[in-house]
């Protein structure tokens, strides 16, 4: 595929200064990308998506050829070799332009970071880690190759996705490989991916369902017994198409597996933030509305008059409550992140949950203040505040770390340490 040319593309100023926040050379670098991609690209584009509902082909069509699909792919595989920070930082960059976009992409981009730079720091016998990278080599080829999109189902409408107890949906051994049989509902790129990153618990007879065992296998779109159900007509997020994935006796074979069996029980144990994946594209929404906020108050939106509104001092005082808030959600979230790694402390642990909350409620509420302060035309879809209210209205729904889980953990957590209990 061709290059992406972004070279005439003026990129707005950075969510996360490179200097101020002593990014890396490659974090910048790639924050940059996403900033001439997101405005060049997808910003103009992301009104249709969101109306129509449609998933945005086009946009990860581009992405495929400025090599963002394979941005966590190590680098000795052809990719970029982006580790959490540096995709999540790019991912914030992308929300700011579309929701949808980033949203999905982060489905995508996981199937990559876990079974890449989160799966080399787990434990894993010699034999299984040979085996598991050359496996992924197979999926990281199709990415990089042939621009193949990974989908990751996660929610059954059960506690599964909080990791509270075992997937309901299953695979059982059959010669060859893996028999899967289950639903996924909310399955973000639902017909439009090429592959599923299916998680679902190992069926083995006489025994009772583990979360131990829970397995992530890839199931193309295209094997029998896969289909995708229902309609897909939501508040916000409109373009992400998660309608409902079934599963019936779907045959896939042994080297399908994104992770051996297991890995993903134990990344879930001692790799808590792969949970936070979903924060950056709410990040980049509270960056768009501060954003279109300025911009109008200052009467510098395209397509609107240059009419000045900034002189007034409610405007002003809006304005302060939003960059204030935006600045400390900021600032947290950035330390979580920089955080990340395995077998986090307690405290670290927290300060994610806490971050995910932050960004995920704050967003919505730097939204409000948004529409509240650019007044009346602030409502009308032909500009971007009304859909940026609705997509960041989602953030706090979203598993595995929902605001309620998140408050309900920091609570408990805050409260007992490991293996602690009241008295009856």
């Amino acid at each position: 595929m061709e290059a992406l040319d972004l070279s005439g593309v003026e990129p707005d100023a950075p969510l996360f200064d490179p200097a101020a926040f002593r990014l890396t050379d490659q974090e910048a670098e790639l924050t940059d990308l996403a900033r001439r991609i997101g405005k060049g690209r997808f910003a103009d584009r992301a009104a249709g998506i969101d109306r129509d509902a449609r998933f945005p082909t086009e946009n990860y069509r581009d992405m495929h050829a400025a090599g963002l699909l394979g941005i966590c792919v190590p680098e000795a595989e052809g990719g970029r070799g982006a580790g959490f920070r540096a995709y999540m930082l790019t991912a914030a960059e992308i929300g700011r332009y579309c929701g949808a976009t980033a949203l999905t992409w982060n489905m995508h981009v996981c199937s990559c970071l876990w079974t890449g730079p989160l799966s080399d720091d787990l434990e894993m016998g010699t034999e299984d880690r040979a085996v598991h990278r050359q496996r992924r080599s197979v999926h990281y080829r199709r990415i990089l190759d042939d621009g193949a999109i990974y989908a990751q189902p996660f929610s059954e409408g059960g506690a599964a996705a909080a990791g509270v107890v075992p997937f309901a949906t299953n695979a059982a051994r059959v010669d060859g490989g893996w028999r899967i049989n289950g639903k996924k509902i909310f399955a973000s790129l639902s017909g439009h991916a090429d592959f599923y990153g299916v998680l679902c618990g190992e069926v083995r007879e006489g025994e009772r369902p583990s979360r131990r065992d829970t397995m992530y296998i890839a199931v193309p779109a295209t094997a029998d017994g896969v289909r995708v159900v229902g309609d897909w007509d939501p508040l916000g997020m409109r373009g992400t198409v998660s309608r409902t994935l079934l599963l019936e006796d779907v045959f896939v074979p042994d080297d399908a597996q994104l992770m051996p069996r297991g890995v993903y029980y134990q990344a879930a144990s001692r790799w808590p933030h792969m949970f936070m994946t979903l924060s950056p594209t709410y990040m980049g929404i509270a960056q768009a509305a501060y954003d279109f906020t300025v911009a109008y108050l200052r009467g510098e939106v395209p397509g609107l008059p240059p009419v000045k509104r900034r002189m007034y001092p409610t405007k002003q005082l809006g304005v302060a409550q939003m960059r204030l808030m935006l600045e400390q959600t900021k600032a947290l979230w950035f330390q979580a992140i920089t955080e990340a790694g395995p077998d986090p402390s307690k405290e670290q642990v927290l300060r994610a949950y806490m971050a995910q909350y932050t960004v995920m409620e704050n967003a919505n509420e730097i939204c409000q203040l948004a529409i509240r302060t650019c007044g009346g035309q602030s409502m009308l879809k032909s500009l971007p505040l009304e859909r940026l209210y609705r997509d960041s209205r989602c953030g706090s729904l979203m598993l595995p770390w929902t605001a309620e889980i998140c408050l309900d953990r920091v609570g408990r957590e805050a409260l007992y340490e490991p293996g602690e209990k009241d008295d009856d």
